[in-house]
């Protein structure tokens, strides 16, 4: 059951909801005389962001598919501390700062794009302190444009620091966006993100993100036709976090512990999306790699995909050694990174 509360406002009708039709937007050029530093900047960061898929860079409207646009900590990687560091060099943050490098990541964060009568939908879980960052990054190489939803999985930073940039949408692109949120952390936003959840105090003229609030609890919901069922998982002693399960993929970001009742939700899972933050041993709120393979070989989807790593996992060394995990064990384990595409079927 979903709790639509919207956008509190000082007039009388609390839970109206503005919908809007599809436009077709035209492209945006800048001139030819001006902007010109900026422009070779841009079309180098891009280049630098080159698009990474299982299968082709481009969507068929009949596919449904998966883009990674953050996989990393809430500090995302390479540290500043690290490459300032006159004594230690860390080796993972070096190589983060060249152009395509798989250890560049920003706050964890998906898009699930599906197919609907309308056209593509475009559904992004968390939107963390980097999320302005990843979508300049990622969006305009997928073709991403409009957001039709915003799925929360817990309220910390790295997961709903970036509810502000979501101006940019509701100010040039759309008029609002729905977002799904358990009730524990909405009240966590009414002190963090105030002036979203009651627009009565903003300041005329200013223009912040127009967003529809959508109370969820432990029972599957729809969103454009996708059902997403919650998956209730600890992160850290008595904080609840929520993964989700859309069609057979299972998506859990930060997570400490799986509670007995949830492991019946991951049942036939295909691709399991699982936290898995450091080489060695688990912090108080997260999985490391040894304890996330634990979970993988007792979940057994059919493919696992690790987020959410530090500046400890290494891309490339890390996935050698699960090769030899594929090899031994029959275990399909690899980390992702930013800008992965995976197709899916829902």
């Amino acid at each position: 059951m979903v709790q639509f509360l919207g956008t509190l406002r000082p007039s009388p009708s609390l839970s109206s909801f503005v919908t809007y039709k599809r436009q077709v937007y035209s492209p945006i050029t800048a001139p030819n005389n001006g902007f010109l530093s900026f422009r070779r900047m841009f079309k180098a960061y891009l280049q630098s962001s080159s698009v990474a898929t299982d299968a082709g860079s481009g969507l068929p409207l009949e596919q449904s598919d998966v883009i990674f646009i953050g996989t990393g900590t809430s500090e995302g990687i390479p540290r500043v501390s690290c490459l300032t560091n006159p004594l230690k060099k860390c080796e993972v943050c070096l190589k983060a700062v060249e152009p395509g490098n798989r250890n560049r990541r920003l706050n964890t964060s998906i898009v699930v794009r599906h197919p609907t009568s309308s056209g593509s939908s475009n559904i992004l879980i968390d939107a963390g302190k980097f999320f302005y960052h990843s979508a300049l990054r990622w969006f305009p190489s997928y073709g991403i444009r409009t957001l039709d939803a915003v799925i929360i999985t817990h309220s910390h930073a790295d997961a709903i620091g970036g509810l502000d940039d979501l101006r940019d949408w509701t100010n040039n692109v759309q008029p609002s966006i729905p977002i799904y949120v358990p009730e524990r952390d909405f009240e966590v936003m009414k002190k963090t993100h105030y002036y979203l959840v009651d627009t009565s105090v903003v300041q005329p003229g200013a223009a912040v993100s127009e967003l529809q609030f959508n109370i969820i609890h432990e029972d599957p919901f729809s969103v454009n036709d996708l059902k997403f069922t919650p998956l209730p998982v600890w992160h850290g002693r008595g904080y609840r976090s929520f993964g989700y399960r859309f069609g057979n993929v299972c998506y859990i970001s930060d997570v400490s512990e799986i509670p007995e009742e949830t492991y019946p939700l991951l049942r036939d899972c295909e691709l399991l999306i699982m936290d898995a933050l450091r080489p060695d041993r688990n912090s108080a709120t997260h999985f490391a790699l040894p304890r996330a393979l634990e979970e993988v070989r007792k979940i057994r989807p059919k493919r696992t995909l690790f987020t959410g790593m530090m500046h400890l996992m290494d891309h490339e060394k890390v996935n050698d050694y699960l090769s030899k995990l594929k090899e031994t064990e029959g275990l399909d384990a690899q980390l992702s990174y930013d800008g992965l595409r995976v197709p899916i079927a829902l």
